[in-house]
C-alpha cells in the first residue's frame, strides 16, 4: 500500500518526485524518502511522518539530479521511523530500493546475507532486497534484480537504482501494481496512475514477474521466462485536474460533490433509454453464457463488499440469478463451492486489491468465469478477468471511498439489467426512468449539506452510533457505519433493523444516536416500528427518509429527507447524506479525513 514514484530524463528530479509523492500520500504516510543519482553519486533523504516532514528536511537544499526514486510508506515490517523509511540502501552503498509489499522469506534471506558479511541498519524486509540485489550486482543491474527477485517469496513491487552501470531504473513486481508513464526522452514510474497524470496519459501496466528497464530513450520489459515482451500502452482519459482538490478543503468533500457526474458517466453511452436496452460490450458475455449461469459469486473487500451486498439484491430481483457475496479475504479459505456454470464478479476501485484478486484466482481454478467492476483501465483485475464494467468515476484520492462506491452501485444496476436482457426478460420503462433522473437526485441530496453539517455539530461528541436498515438498505447502514468509523474514529455499528431485538437493543440509551434508513414501501412500516422500539428506550433517533417528516413526529429527533427514486436505485441516494455526516463529524473532531490513521487507499498486500 506504499506509494512509489520514479523519474528518468532531463528535468530536475527532486520537485517531480515530491509532486508524485504528494499525489500518492494517501497510500501511506508513516514516512517518506527519496534517492537521487547524478554522475554515479547516490544521495538519499528520508523522514519519519507525513510527506511535509520530508519537504521540510529538503528545504533550502539544492540536489542537482535528473533521475531517482521516491517513496511514501505504510509500515508492514518495522515501526514507522526514519531508519525504516525507504529508499533502502545496501550496506555497500551501491543500490537504492523502494518497495511495496511483503517479502515473506526475508528472515531466511537476511540470515544468509549476514553469514556472507552483509550488514543491516533497519528492521525492514526491503533492506534484505537491497543487499540481495547488490550481492548479485556485477555490472548489470537488470540481471541482479532478476536473480534476486527469483528468490523472493511473497508479494512485492520493487524499483531499483544503482551507482554501478548505466543511467537506468530497473523495476519488477509480483502482486502490487507498478505503472510506467511513457514520455518523450523521459520516463515516469508510479504505483498508481494518479501520480502520472500531470506528466503523461500514456502508461504501461507491468504484469506479474515482469522485469522492466527504463532509460530516457526506451523502455524494455522481460516476462517471467526472461523473454523480451511488449506490453500495451494504455491511454488514460482522466483529466489531471481531477486529481487536484479544485478549491475544496478536502479530497473527500470534493469527491462526494463529484458524485452526480460520476454516476452519470458510469451509465453514459451504455443505456438506450428510447428502446430500453443496455449495452456492456466490455463485459464479453453472450446470451447463451448468461442463460447458462447457475450462480454468481460477488467477491470484494470493505466498501466494495457493501456494494456487492446491494448487487445481490439487484441481480436476484432483476435477473433471477442466485447470488452469494463473499469477502475476498475469506473466500479462498473456506473451500468454496464454485463450478464451470458459475460466474465470479470481483469489485475493486483500484483493480489491485490483493484479497479480491486472490479470491478471483481461486474461483478461476474451480472453473468459474471471471468478471470485474473497476475504476482503473489496464489494472490487474481487468487483465485477470474475462470482462469488465468500468465505473468512470475518475481518480479517487480520499482514502474513504465515496464516488467509487456510488459508481459501483450504478455498475451493478447495469449488470443486473444486462443479465435480465440477455436472459430474455424485458427491461421495463420504469427501470430506466429513475436511472436517467439519478444524477439530479444525488445533486438534490448534496444541497442538504448545511443541514447535515449542523447535525454533525450536535452529534460529533457521541462515543457510539448505531445505523439501521432493512432489505436493500441494510448494506447502506453498514456503509454509513464504516464511513463514520473510518473518518471520525467513533465506534459505529450497522445492523439489519429487524435484528435489533436480538442483541443490539441492549446498547440503546439516552446517549446513543441511531440513524435509521426508512425509505420505499416494502419494509417502511417495519423500519418505523423498529425506530419506535429505539425511541421507547430513550435512543436519539435520526430518520433518513423519502417521506413527509411529519410521519416521524414523536419518533425521531432529526429527519433527513431525501428524494425518492425506485427502490433499486434508492441506496445510491441514501448513502450520500451518510457520507456527508461522516465527513463533517470527522472535521468537527479534528480528524484527518483524507488520510485516516492506519488506513491506506489500495490494500495491495494480504
Amino acid at each position: 500500500m506504499c506509494g512509489i514514484v520514479g523519474y528518468l530524463g532531463s528535468q530536475e528530479v527532486v520537485p517531480l518526485l515530491l509532486d508524485g509523492l504528494r499525489r500518492l500520500e494517501y497510500r501511506g504516510y508513516d514516512s517518506a524518502g527519496i534517492a537521487v543519482l547524478e554522475n554515479g553519486n547516490l544521495e538519499t533523504v528520508r523522514a519519519e511522518g507525513k510527506l511535509d516532514q520530508l519537504v521540510e528536511k529538503l528545504a533550502g537544499q539544492t540536489i542537482p539530479a535528473s533521475y531517482g526514486l521516491g517513496h511514501t510508506r505504510w509500515a508492514t515490517h518495522g515501526e514507522p521511523s526514519e531508519r525504516n523509511a525507504h529508499p533502502m540502501v545496501d550496506s555497500q552503498g551501491r543500490v537504492a530500493v523502494i518497495h511495496n509489499g511483503i517479502i515473506e522469506n526475508f528472515l531466511e534471506l537476511k540470515q544468509r546475507l549476514l553469514d556472507a558479511g552483509w550488514t543491516f541498519d533497519s528492521d525492514t524486509d526491503t533492506e534484505v532486497a537491497a543487499n540481495l540485489i547488490s550481492h548479485y550486482l556485477d555490472g548489470d543491474l537488470k540481471t541482479a534484480v532478476t536473480r534476486a527477485a527469483s528468490e523472493l517469496q511473497g508479494m512485492y513491487a520493487l524499483a531499483v537504482v544503482s551507482t554501478v552501470g548505466d543511467r537506468e531504473i530497473v523495476v519488477t513486481r509480483q502482486g502490487p501494481p507498478l505503472v510506467i508513464g511513457v514520455g518523450q526522452d523521459e520516463q515516469f514510474l508510479a504505483s498508481d496512475p494518479a501520480a502520472l497524470l500531470a506528466h503523461t496519459k500514456d502508461v504501461i501496466f507491468l504484469e506479474n514477474r515482469d522485469v522492466g528497464r527504463l532509460t530516457p530513450e526506451r523502455i524494455e520489459i522481460w516476462d517471467a521466462d526472461g523473454e523480451p515482451v511488449e506490453r500495451p500502452v494504455v491511454r488514460l482519459n482522466w483529466d489531471p485536474i481531477q486529481a487536484e482538490k479544485g478549491g475544496y478543503k478536502h479530497f473527500m468533500l470534493k469527491e462526494i460533490q463529484e458524485q452526480p457526474l460520476a454516476v452519470q458517466e458510469t451509465f453514459a453511452g451504455r443505456v438506450d433509454f428510447g428502446h430500453g436496452r443496455i449495452t456492456l460490450e466490455e463485459l464479453n458475455l453472450t446470451e447463451e453464457e448468461a442463460r447458462g449461469i447457475a450462480k454468481i459469486d460477488i467477491l470484494a473487500c470493505g466498501t466494495s463488499w457493501h456494494a456487492g451486498l446491494v448487487g445481490k439484491f439487484l441481480i436476484q430481483r432483476l435477473a433471477d440469478v442466485p447470488v452469494e457475496v463473499d469477502y475476498g479475504s475469506e473466500f479462498r479459505y473456506r473451500d468454496p463451492i464454485v463450478g464451470p456454470n458459475d460466474v465470479a464478479v470481483g469489485i475493486s476501485q483500484s483493480g489491485e486489491t490483493a484479497d479480491t484478486l486472490s479470491a478471483l484466482e481461486a474461483a478461476a481454478e474451480r472453473g468459474a468465469r471471471l468478471l470485474s467492476i473497476c475504476n482503473v483501465p489496464g489494472s490487474q483485475i481487468v487483465r485477470l478477468t474475462d470482462g469488465v464494467i468500468y465505473t468512470h468515476a475518475g481518480p479517487e484520492i480520499g482514502v474513504a471511498s465515496t464516488k467509487a462506491f456510488t459508481s459501483q452501485l450504478v455498475a451493478l444496476y447495469l449488470l443486473a439489467l444486462h443479465l435480465r436482457q440477455l436472459r430474455g426478460l424485458e427491461i421495463e420503462p420504469e427501470m430506466l426512468q429513475d436511472l436517467a433522473h439519478l444524477p439530479a437526485a444525488v445533486d438534490e441530496v448534496l444541497e442538504l449539506e448545511p443541514e447535515i453539517e449542523q447535525l454533525a455539530r450536535v452529534y460529533s461528541r457521541a462515543s457510539d452510533f448505531l445505523f439501521l436498515g432493512r432489505g436493500i438498505n441494510y448494506p447502506i447502514a453498514l456503509e454509513g457505519a464504516l464511513k463514520l468509523k473510518e473518518i471520525s474514529y467513533i465506534h459505529a455499528e450497522g445492523y439489519p433493523a429487524g435484528e435489533m431485538k436480538h442483541g443490539p437493543i441492549a446498547l440503546i440509551d439516552e446517549d446513543l444516536p441511531i440513524v435509521a434508513i426508512a425509505t420505499g414501501e416494502r419494509v417502511f412500516e417495519k423500519v418505523r416500528s423498529n425506530m419506535q422500539e429505539a425511541k421507547a428506550r430513550d435512543g436519539i433517533v435520526i430518520a433518513l427518509t423519502d417521506r413527509d417528516p411529519k410521519e416521524f413526529d414523536g419518533i425521531a429527533e432529526e429527519v433527513i429527507r431525501v428524494p425518492r427514486v425506485s427502490e433499486e436505485l434508492q441506496p445510491i441516494v441514501n448513502v450520500v447524506p451518510l457520507q456527508l455526516l461522516a465527513y463533517h463529524v470527522g472535521v468537527k473532531r479534528g480528524c484527518d479525513v483524507d488520510q485516516p490513521r492506519n488506513l491506506a487507499k489500495s490494500v495491495t498486500v494480504e
